[in-house]
């Protein structure tokens, strides 16, 4: 006696029916593709990406200012100023041609390469342009405000790895590698299938007992909405060759299955009969309100996914069950969402200065936050190693470790499966 004659006397658990399933189903894993980087956001890397040269791959000024030996600056102030002979200056993008020697300093604009034998840029702020000369007002350290070479990425370091879901900071670190194209899984395609003999996709006047089919239209928009491409097969009258002809269908163009309709217990409920036909019915029965006649099949290793027929149970056992699958097909598991706001507390004190609100790059793991100590403006992979931003308001001077944070996190947290 199959469901639509004793109905649903057993109803598994949400988590137990997923476990089960994916214990059960065997799916099959998405090939890889190779695509360019403007059409790289939000697909799932396949493989690890290794840096083939440093990032910067020369030191360079991280300051508008005066390259000099920052030796010559000791003992400068407002009151004891240094004279330094300007020998030349140094735009973004041009290859210096001087050296500079003891007593004498280039000007030099952010992010331009620095000259052979200067160590060190005093901002222009601490400056005086005398024309041929410039008036050092402030002693500065060795390498102050330069971005030294390797800084951002080390050649021979994995920079992203396999699994990662590909965000806009990665798009700018691989391109900064040189690299033009990348091999990632490729996007899930779902194929959508309403049941029904009460629906119709006319939009003119509608007969008594008719109803226009809004489920495939609303089930495709959240296929699109979690990252996968939509193909509607249209309505599929109560008949279960009708049903089993189109179910193939999709099983030829697309990745996933999904049903909408005559998955209840009622006489005309045929998708779960064909799905056991074509291949298995490992959940039929979940206890959730609304959705209980929630079902999970498998065919030719590819999930199908059985959805009662009212819209808003239809959409919502969507939202509880293919954002899973689809992880299972990208071979990922998604532990958090780009966005999402959490509680953490950190591990050590994160400074910030009074009247400056800051965004400190964290990583955060198991409710609590390590701050990164590279963070420079200049250095990309603090927003590709960290996966969460702490915003520090600017009447707030720094956290203290073992304060608790609101953490929103810049990428998604996953991990292979």
């Amino acid at each position: 006696m199959d469901v639509r004659m004793r109905g649903f006397k057993e109803r598994m658990r949400v988590d137990e029916a997923l476990k089960l399933y994916f214990e059960k189903a065997n799916l099959k894993k998405l090939d890889s593709e190779k695509v360019d980087l403007l059409n790289a956001y939000n697909r799932v890397l396949s493989q690890d990406i290794v840096a083939k040269y440093d990032v910067p791959h020369f030191d360079r000024s991280a300051v508008d200012g005066y390259a000099v030996k920052a030796e010559n600056t000791f003992g400068a102030s407002t009151t004891n100023p240094i004279l330094l002979k300007v020998v030349g200056s140094i735009d973004i993008g041009e290859k210096p041609d001087f050296e500079i020697k003891d007593g004498v300093a280039a000007k030099i604009a952010t992010g331009a390469p620095i000259p052979k034998g200067a160590n060190a840029v005093v901002m222009l702020e601490y400056t005086n342009d005398l024309g041929d000369y410039v008036e050092i007002l402030s002693a500065i350290s060795p390498f102050k405000n330069v971005s030294r070479k390797g800084e951002d990425v080390k050649a021979g370091e994995v920079v992203l790895s396999k699994g990662e879901i590909l965000q806009p900071q990665d798009i700018g670190i691989l391109a900064s590698l040189g690299i033009k194209e990348v091999e990632v899984a490729k996007i899930p395609r779902i194929a959508v299938l309403t049941t029904g003999n009460e629906l119709i996709e006319d939009y003119g006047e509608l007969d008594v007992g008719k109803i226009i089919n809004s489920n495939s239209p609303m089930i495709c928009a959240a296929i699109r909405e979690i990252g996968c491409i939509p193909t509607s097969l249209g309505i599929a009258k109560d008949n279960p060759e009708v049903i089993e002809t189109k179910i193939e269908e999709g099983l030829k163009v697309a990745d996933a299955v999904v049903v909408t309709g005559g998955t209840s217990v009622g006489e005309k409920d045929y998708v779960a009969v064909v799905v056991k036909k074509l291949g298995s019915l490992i959940v039929h029965g979940v206890s959730m309100k609304p959705g209980m006649p929630t079902g999970l099949g498998v065919v030719d290793n590819k999930p199908i996914l059985l959805l009662p027929g009212f819209p808003m149970a239809a959409l919502l056992s969507f939202y509880t069950f293919m954002p899973k699958i689809v992880e299972r097909l990208l071979d990922v598991e998604v532990l958090g969402k780009k966005g999402e706001v959490v509680k953490a507390v950190t591990k050590r004190r994160i400074p910030s200065s009074s009247g400056i609100r800051t965004f400190a790059r964290v990583i955060y793991k198991d409710g609590f936050i390590e701050p990164l100590r590279t963070s420079g403006s200049g250095v990309l992979t603090s927003m590709i190693k960290a996966n969460g931003l702490v915003i520090i308001e600017e009447d707030k001077e720094g956290i203290e470790e073992g304060e608790e944070v609101e953490v929103v996190l810049t990428r998604h947290l996953v991990r292979l499966l």
